[in-house]
Protein backbone atom coordinates (compact mmCIF):
# COMPACT_ATOMS: atom_id res chain seq x y z
CA UNK A 1 0.00 0.00 0.00
CA UNK A 2 1.15 3.50 -0.84
CA UNK A 3 0.67 6.16 1.84
CA UNK A 4 1.14 9.87 1.16
CA UNK A 5 1.83 12.53 3.80
CA UNK A 6 1.52 16.05 2.39
CA UNK A 7 2.88 19.10 4.20
CA UNK A 8 3.22 17.95 7.83
CA UNK A 9 5.07 18.64 11.06
CA UNK A 10 8.62 17.29 11.30
CA UNK A 11 7.46 14.86 14.01
CA UNK A 12 5.45 12.96 11.40
CA UNK A 13 8.73 11.11 10.85
CA UNK A 14 7.94 9.22 14.08
CA UNK A 15 4.52 8.21 12.72
CA UNK A 16 6.12 6.92 9.52
CA UNK A 17 8.40 4.71 11.65
CA UNK A 18 5.45 3.43 13.69
CA UNK A 19 3.41 2.60 10.59
CA UNK A 20 6.35 0.65 9.17
CA UNK A 21 6.83 -1.19 12.49
CA UNK A 22 3.20 -2.31 12.63
CA UNK A 23 2.27 -5.45 14.57
CA UNK A 24 0.79 -7.10 11.45
CA UNK A 25 4.12 -6.84 9.56
CA UNK A 26 2.26 -5.15 6.72
CA UNK A 27 4.45 -3.44 4.12
CA UNK A 28 3.87 0.16 3.17
CA UNK A 29 5.54 2.52 0.70
CA UNK A 30 5.71 6.06 2.08
CA UNK A 31 5.43 9.17 -0.08
CA UNK A 32 6.08 12.64 1.33
CA UNK A 33 5.82 16.19 0.00
CA UNK A 34 6.66 19.63 1.37
CA UNK A 35 7.45 23.03 -0.19
CA UNK A 36 10.79 23.02 1.67
CA UNK A 37 13.21 20.37 0.39
CA UNK A 38 14.93 20.47 3.82
CA UNK A 39 11.81 19.29 5.71
CA UNK A 40 13.36 16.49 7.75
CA UNK A 41 10.58 13.94 7.42
CA UNK A 42 11.22 13.82 3.66
CA UNK A 43 14.46 12.04 4.55
CA UNK A 44 12.40 9.22 6.07
CA UNK A 45 10.14 8.67 3.06
CA UNK A 46 10.61 6.08 0.33
CA UNK A 47 9.76 8.76 -2.23
CA UNK A 48 9.97 12.49 -1.52
CA UNK A 49 8.93 15.48 -3.59
CA UNK A 50 8.90 19.26 -3.31
CA UNK A 51 5.27 20.35 -3.54
CA UNK A 52 4.15 23.75 -4.86
CA UNK A 53 3.55 26.46 -2.26
CA UNK A 54 -0.12 26.99 -3.15
CA UNK A 55 -3.41 26.82 -1.24
CA UNK A 56 -7.16 26.47 -1.67
CA UNK A 57 -8.80 24.78 -4.66
CA UNK A 58 -5.55 24.98 -6.60
CA UNK A 59 -3.88 22.86 -3.93
CA UNK A 60 -6.73 20.31 -4.00
CA UNK A 61 -6.20 19.87 -7.73
CA UNK A 62 -2.50 19.23 -7.03
CA UNK A 63 -3.48 16.61 -4.43
CA UNK A 64 -5.86 14.82 -6.78
CA UNK A 65 -3.26 14.81 -9.53
CA UNK A 66 -0.57 13.50 -7.15
CA UNK A 67 -2.82 10.68 -5.94
CA UNK A 68 -3.67 9.67 -9.48
CA UNK A 69 -0.13 9.97 -10.83
CA UNK A 70 1.47 7.86 -8.09
CA UNK A 71 -1.48 5.53 -7.48
CA UNK A 72 -1.77 6.50 -3.81
CA UNK A 73 -3.92 4.19 -1.68
CA UNK A 74 -4.03 6.16 1.59
CA UNK A 75 -3.72 9.94 1.91
CA UNK A 76 -2.94 11.38 5.37
CA UNK A 77 -3.27 15.16 5.00
CA UNK A 78 -2.48 18.04 7.30
CA UNK A 79 -2.34 21.02 4.93
CA UNK A 80 -5.85 21.99 3.75
CA UNK A 81 -7.45 19.12 5.66
CA UNK A 82 -10.72 21.06 6.03
CA UNK A 83 -11.03 21.65 2.30
CA UNK A 84 -9.96 18.07 1.61
CA UNK A 85 -12.81 16.91 3.88
CA UNK A 86 -15.22 18.87 1.69
CA UNK A 87 -13.83 17.21 -1.45
CA UNK A 88 -13.66 13.61 -0.20
CA UNK A 89 -15.86 12.32 -3.02
CA UNK A 90 -13.26 13.37 -5.59
CA UNK A 91 -10.57 11.33 -3.80
CA UNK A 92 -12.87 8.36 -3.30
CA UNK A 93 -13.58 8.39 -7.04
CA UNK A 94 -9.86 7.73 -7.53
CA UNK A 95 -9.95 4.85 -5.03
CA UNK A 96 -8.04 6.85 -2.40
CA UNK A 97 -8.80 6.42 1.30
CA UNK A 98 -8.29 9.74 3.12
CA UNK A 99 -7.53 9.85 6.85
CA UNK A 100 -9.68 12.87 7.60
CA UNK A 101 -13.02 13.33 9.33
CA UNK A 102 -15.77 13.07 6.68
CA UNK A 103 -17.93 15.61 8.56
CA UNK A 104 -16.66 18.77 6.83
CA UNK A 105 -18.94 21.03 8.90
CA UNK A 106 -17.39 19.71 12.11
CA UNK A 107 -13.91 20.04 10.59
CA UNK A 108 -14.53 23.67 9.65
CA UNK A 109 -15.97 24.45 13.08
CA UNK A 110 -13.01 22.95 14.94
CA UNK A 111 -10.62 24.86 12.68
CA UNK A 112 -12.11 28.11 14.02
CA UNK A 113 -11.39 28.33 17.75
CA UNK A 114 -14.21 30.79 18.45
CA UNK A 115 -16.76 28.70 16.54
CA UNK A 116 -15.51 25.57 18.34
CA UNK A 117 -15.91 27.25 21.73
CA UNK A 118 -19.45 28.32 20.86
CA UNK A 119 -20.40 24.83 19.63
CA UNK A 120 -18.91 23.06 22.64
CA UNK A 121 -20.36 25.52 25.15
CA UNK A 122 -23.82 24.66 23.82
CA UNK A 123 -23.19 20.93 23.52
CA UNK A 124 -23.74 18.07 25.92
CA UNK A 125 -20.04 17.34 26.49
CA UNK A 126 -19.02 19.03 29.73
CA UNK A 127 -16.23 21.32 28.58
CA UNK A 128 -15.26 24.31 30.68
CA UNK A 129 -14.52 27.20 28.32
CA UNK A 130 -12.17 30.06 29.25
CA UNK A 131 -13.66 33.56 29.43
CA UNK A 132 -13.04 35.09 26.02
CA UNK A 133 -14.05 37.70 23.46
CA UNK A 134 -13.59 37.75 19.69
CA UNK A 135 -12.40 41.11 18.33
CA UNK A 136 -11.21 42.54 15.02
CA UNK A 137 -10.40 46.18 15.80
CA UNK A 138 -8.48 48.11 18.43
CA UNK A 139 -11.56 49.45 20.26
CA UNK A 140 -12.97 45.95 20.74
CA UNK A 141 -9.54 44.69 21.81
CA UNK A 142 -9.24 47.37 24.50
CA UNK A 143 -12.80 46.73 25.75
CA UNK A 144 -12.15 42.97 25.95
CA UNK A 145 -8.91 43.53 27.86
CA UNK A 146 -10.63 45.77 30.43
CA UNK A 147 -13.51 43.33 30.94
CA UNK A 148 -11.20 40.37 31.50
CA UNK A 149 -9.00 42.35 33.91
CA UNK A 150 -12.12 43.39 35.84
CA UNK A 151 -12.89 39.67 36.26
CA UNK A 152 -9.44 39.21 37.81
CA UNK A 153 -7.85 37.43 34.85
CA UNK A 154 -4.40 37.72 33.41
CA UNK A 155 -5.04 38.27 29.69
CA UNK A 156 -3.70 36.60 26.57
CA UNK A 157 -4.68 36.57 22.90
CA UNK A 158 -4.31 34.37 19.82
CA UNK A 159 -5.68 34.21 16.27
CA UNK A 160 -9.07 32.56 15.86
CA UNK A 161 -7.63 30.40 13.06
CA UNK A 162 -4.08 29.15 13.54
CA UNK A 163 -1.91 26.23 14.64
CA UNK A 164 0.08 25.68 17.80
CA UNK A 165 1.45 28.78 19.48
CA UNK A 166 1.51 30.92 16.32
CA UNK A 167 0.36 34.43 17.26
CA UNK A 168 -0.13 33.57 20.93
CA UNK A 169 0.87 36.31 23.38
CA UNK A 170 0.37 36.95 27.08
CA UNK A 171 -0.16 40.59 28.03
CA UNK A 172 2.32 41.36 30.80
CA UNK A 173 3.49 44.93 31.25
CA UNK A 174 6.75 44.36 33.07
CA UNK A 175 9.48 41.87 33.81
CA UNK A 176 9.32 41.54 37.58
CA UNK A 177 12.78 40.25 38.50
CA UNK A 178 16.31 39.59 37.27
CA UNK A 179 15.64 35.88 37.69
CA UNK A 180 12.66 36.15 35.35
CA UNK A 181 14.74 38.02 32.78
CA UNK A 182 17.68 35.63 32.87
CA UNK A 183 16.05 32.25 33.43
CA UNK A 184 12.45 32.26 32.21
CA UNK A 185 11.11 32.37 28.68
CA UNK A 186 9.56 35.80 28.08
CA UNK A 187 9.41 35.76 24.29
CA UNK A 188 5.65 35.23 24.16
CA UNK A 189 4.93 38.15 26.55
CA UNK A 190 3.99 41.58 25.29
CA UNK A 191 3.15 44.87 27.06
CA UNK A 192 -0.45 46.06 26.69
CA UNK A 193 0.65 49.38 25.21
CA UNK A 194 2.77 47.64 22.58
CA UNK A 195 -0.09 45.29 21.64
CA UNK A 196 -2.38 48.30 21.19
CA UNK A 197 0.25 50.09 19.08
CA UNK A 198 0.58 47.12 16.75
CA UNK A 199 -3.14 46.41 16.45
CA UNK A 200 -3.85 50.09 15.76
CA UNK A 201 -1.90 49.89 12.50
CA UNK A 202 -5.05 48.77 10.66
CA UNK A 203 -8.69 49.74 10.96
CA UNK A 204 -9.56 46.05 11.22
CA UNK A 205 -7.50 42.88 11.54
CA UNK A 206 -8.22 39.12 11.32
CA UNK A 207 -10.41 37.83 14.15
CA UNK A 208 -8.49 37.60 17.41
CA UNK A 209 -9.48 35.81 20.60
CA UNK A 210 -8.79 37.78 23.77
CA UNK A 211 -9.13 35.42 26.72
CA UNK A 212 -8.15 34.53 30.25
CA UNK A 213 -4.65 33.14 30.61
CA UNK A 214 -4.66 29.70 32.23
CA UNK A 215 -1.90 29.24 34.82
CA UNK A 216 -1.97 25.48 35.46
CA UNK A 217 -0.58 22.37 33.78
CA UNK A 218 -1.39 21.69 30.13
CA UNK A 219 -2.56 18.29 28.91
CA UNK A 220 -2.97 16.84 25.44
CA UNK A 221 -5.35 13.90 25.15
CA UNK A 222 -4.48 11.77 22.11
CA UNK A 223 -7.39 9.63 20.95
CA UNK A 224 -7.97 6.83 18.44
CA UNK A 225 -11.53 6.03 17.40
CA UNK A 226 -14.06 4.92 14.85
CA UNK A 227 -17.27 6.88 14.45
CA UNK A 228 -18.94 4.42 16.81
CA UNK A 229 -16.28 3.80 19.44
CA UNK A 230 -13.44 5.57 21.20
CA UNK A 231 -10.79 2.87 21.61
CA UNK A 232 -8.22 4.81 23.65
CA UNK A 233 -7.71 8.26 25.17
CA UNK A 234 -4.21 8.97 26.46
CA UNK A 235 -3.67 12.14 28.54
CA UNK A 236 -0.16 13.53 28.11
CA UNK A 237 0.95 16.12 30.68
CA UNK A 238 3.40 18.80 29.64
CA UNK A 239 5.87 18.98 32.50
CA UNK A 240 8.81 21.27 33.06
CA UNK A 241 10.99 21.83 30.02
CA UNK A 242 10.74 18.92 27.62
CA UNK A 243 9.39 16.41 30.14
CA UNK A 244 6.11 14.72 29.24
CA UNK A 245 4.16 12.23 31.37
CA UNK A 246 1.37 9.85 30.43
CA UNK A 247 -1.22 10.28 33.17
CA UNK A 248 -4.22 8.03 33.85
CA UNK A 249 -6.55 10.93 34.59
CA UNK A 250 -10.08 9.54 34.73
CA UNK A 251 -11.43 13.10 34.55
CA UNK A 252 -9.70 13.78 31.23
CA UNK A 253 -10.37 10.31 29.78
CA UNK A 254 -14.06 10.72 30.58
CA UNK A 255 -14.01 14.16 28.97
CA UNK A 256 -12.70 12.59 25.75
CA UNK A 257 -15.39 9.90 25.82
CA UNK A 258 -18.17 12.43 26.29
CA UNK A 259 -16.86 14.51 23.39
CA UNK A 260 -16.67 11.47 21.12
CA UNK A 261 -20.14 10.26 22.10
CA UNK A 262 -21.60 13.57 20.95
CA UNK A 263 -19.52 14.38 17.85
CA UNK A 264 -18.38 10.94 16.57
CA UNK A 265 -14.98 12.21 15.39
CA UNK A 266 -13.17 9.23 13.78
CA UNK A 267 -9.58 8.00 13.34
CA UNK A 268 -7.28 10.20 15.45
CA UNK A 269 -7.89 13.46 17.27
CA UNK A 270 -6.37 15.50 20.06
CA UNK A 271 -7.97 17.52 22.85
CA UNK A 272 -5.85 20.17 24.57
CA UNK A 273 -6.81 21.50 27.99
CA UNK A 274 -5.11 23.56 30.63
CA UNK A 275 -5.97 23.71 34.28
CA UNK A 276 -6.91 26.87 36.12
CA UNK A 277 -7.80 26.68 39.83
CA UNK A 278 -8.33 22.93 39.56
CA UNK A 279 -10.61 23.10 36.52
CA UNK A 280 -9.50 21.73 33.11
CA UNK A 281 -10.43 24.38 30.54
CA UNK A 282 -10.42 23.76 26.82
CA UNK A 283 -7.65 25.16 24.63
CA UNK A 284 -8.54 23.48 21.34
CA UNK A 285 -9.47 20.24 19.58
CA UNK A 286 -7.36 19.06 16.64
CA UNK A 287 -9.09 16.57 14.30
CA UNK A 288 -5.75 15.02 13.25
CA UNK A 289 -2.58 13.51 14.66
CA UNK A 290 -1.01 15.97 17.10
CA UNK A 291 2.60 17.10 16.92
CA UNK A 292 3.46 15.23 20.14
CA UNK A 293 1.41 12.09 19.60
CA UNK A 294 4.55 9.93 19.33
CA UNK A 295 5.06 10.43 23.08
CA UNK A 296 1.57 9.05 23.77
CA UNK A 297 2.52 6.00 21.68
CA UNK A 298 5.03 5.10 24.42
CA UNK A 299 1.90 3.75 26.14
CA UNK A 300 2.17 0.73 23.85
CA UNK A 301 -0.61 1.92 21.53
CA UNK A 302 0.43 2.39 17.89
CA UNK A 303 -2.00 5.24 17.24
CA UNK A 304 -1.12 6.05 13.60
CA UNK A 305 -1.27 2.42 12.47
CA UNK A 306 -4.53 1.78 14.33
CA UNK A 307 -6.04 4.84 12.64
CA UNK A 308 -5.13 3.33 9.26
CA UNK A 309 -6.76 0.03 10.24
CA UNK A 310 -9.95 1.86 11.20
CA UNK A 311 -9.85 3.81 7.92
CA UNK A 312 -9.61 0.49 6.03
CA UNK A 313 -12.59 -0.91 7.95
CA UNK A 314 -10.53 -3.45 9.88
CA UNK A 315 -11.20 -4.53 13.45
CA UNK A 316 -9.38 -3.07 16.43
CA UNK A 317 -9.27 -5.12 19.60
CA UNK A 318 -9.38 -3.92 23.18
CA UNK A 319 -6.59 -1.48 23.97
CA UNK A 320 -4.89 -1.10 27.35
CA UNK A 321 -2.45 1.81 27.34
CA UNK A 322 0.28 1.96 29.97
CA UNK A 323 0.38 5.10 32.09
CA UNK A 324 2.91 6.56 34.50
CA UNK A 325 5.55 6.85 31.77
CA UNK A 326 7.74 9.98 31.87
CA UNK A 327 9.77 10.91 28.79
CA UNK A 328 11.84 13.62 27.21
CA UNK A 329 14.04 13.90 24.12
CA UNK A 330 17.39 15.16 22.89
CA UNK A 331 18.37 16.64 19.55
CA UNK A 332 19.98 14.41 16.95
CA UNK A 333 21.96 15.56 13.95
CA UNK A 334 20.92 14.37 10.48
CA UNK A 335 22.92 14.58 7.26
CA UNK A 336 20.56 15.72 4.51
CA UNK A 337 20.47 13.66 1.34
CA UNK A 338 18.88 15.06 -1.80
CA UNK A 339 19.34 12.29 -4.33
CA UNK A 340 15.83 10.92 -3.72
CA UNK A 341 13.96 14.22 -3.42
CA UNK A 342 12.37 15.33 -6.68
Amino acid sequence: MKIWFNRWFTTVSHYIDMIRANEDHRKFVIYGTHPNKDALYLQNCDYAFVEPDISGDQYIEFCLDFCQRYKINIFIPRKENVLISKRLAAFEALGVKVLVCPNSVLMETLDNKAAAYQMLANGEATFSIPDYYVVNNIIEFQQAYVRLKEKGHEVCFKPVIGEGANGFRVIKDKIESINQLFQQGIGYRIPYSYACEILSQQETFPDLMVLEFLEGREYSIDCVSSQDELYAAIPRMKGDGRVRELVESLELIQLAHKFHQEYKLPYVFNIQVKYNKGVPKLLEINPRMSGGMHVSCLSGINLPYLAIKILLGEKVGQLKPQFGIRASHIEKEMILKYGDIS
